[in-house]
């Protein structure tokens, strides 16, 4: 019997639920697991780069797509290159490259009903034919676009397995998820005079601010730390968090408008 194909993991959820911080996360522990098991030996040696991270652009062809694979790790192309002498040099150089891991977000914009979207689906399960790596992908409610409809979304499909991300709870029966969260931001910040469990502090008035989506939380602490550094106090504070503007939906969230207007 052949080998079974390993189903392909799908991070979907509402917009700013944190799936790029999930992938993105999830390629930082790979490439940190990657290098420590394998140090840099001495001397001149060829680049290795576990991890590929590729952003499906808008509208995507297969060419404009499989072109951003080549960007990613600097492959040289030419308007006059076709798609498949691209797509050669892409699957030459990952392989050389050791790339373990592929995520690619975004993917909700590509729509197989299409003529154009359907050969940029077509290309990605190519790719991950050729390629010995394994693919992530990552999209805002996948289940409810076209990606997932008709023959080739039926195949997509079937060899996915949905991984739902959503606004954390502020507590899960003892735990404190979202308090978790907030912690391991503030362990990787580097402002001198900022004290580790501030933030922590402000844990239910972050859920509220921010109504548990991971990226709105990380866009604001984000956002306070850039100012923090460019105003000198070098620490995020409460009143500091207030003056960030966030994203629109979060905004509408922590200050709804009044009725009548």
């Amino acid at each position: 019997m052949p080998p079974t194909r390993p189903l392909t993991p799908v991070v979907t959820g509402p917009a700013a639920a944190g799936k790029t911080t999930a992938l993105l996360h999830v390629g930082r522990t790979c490439h940190l697991a990657h290098t420590r098991k394998n140090p840099t030996p001495p001397g001149p040696a060829h680049a290795v780069v576990p991890v590929a991270y590729v952003l499906v652009p808008p509208g995507a062809t297969a060419k404009t797509l499989i072109t951003e694979f080549a960007r990613y790790l600097g492959i040289p192309t030419t308007t006059r290159m076709t798609q498949t002498q691209i797509t050669d040099a892409v699957c030459h150089t990952y392989t050389q490259a050791g790339v373990q891991l592929v995520l690619i977000d975004e993917i909700h914009r590509l729509n197989p009903r299409t003529t154009t979207g359907a050969q940029a689906a077509d290309l990605l399960k190519d790719l991950t034919e050729r390629l010995r790596a394994t693919f992530v992908y990552a999209g805002i409610d996948v289940t409810d676009t076209p990606l997932f409809s008709g023959t080739r979304g039926a195949q997509l499909a079937g060899r996915a397995t949905l991984i739902t991300c959503g606004p954390l709870p502020a507590r899960h029966g003892s735990r404190e998820p979202f308090r978790d969260v907030i912690t391991n931001i503030e362990n990787n910040l580097d402002l001198t005079h900022h004290k580790n469990g501030t933030l922590p502090r402000h844990a239910p008035y972050l859920h509220q601010r921010t109504a548990g989506r991971i990226g709105s939380l990380t866009r604001l602490i984000r956002q306070a730390a850039i100012t923090a550094i460019c105003d000198g106090t070098e620490r995020i504070t409460k009143q500091s968090l207030e003056a960030v503007r966030l994203d629109h939906l979060a905004e509408t969230h922590h200050r709804p408008r009044a009725r009548g207007r």
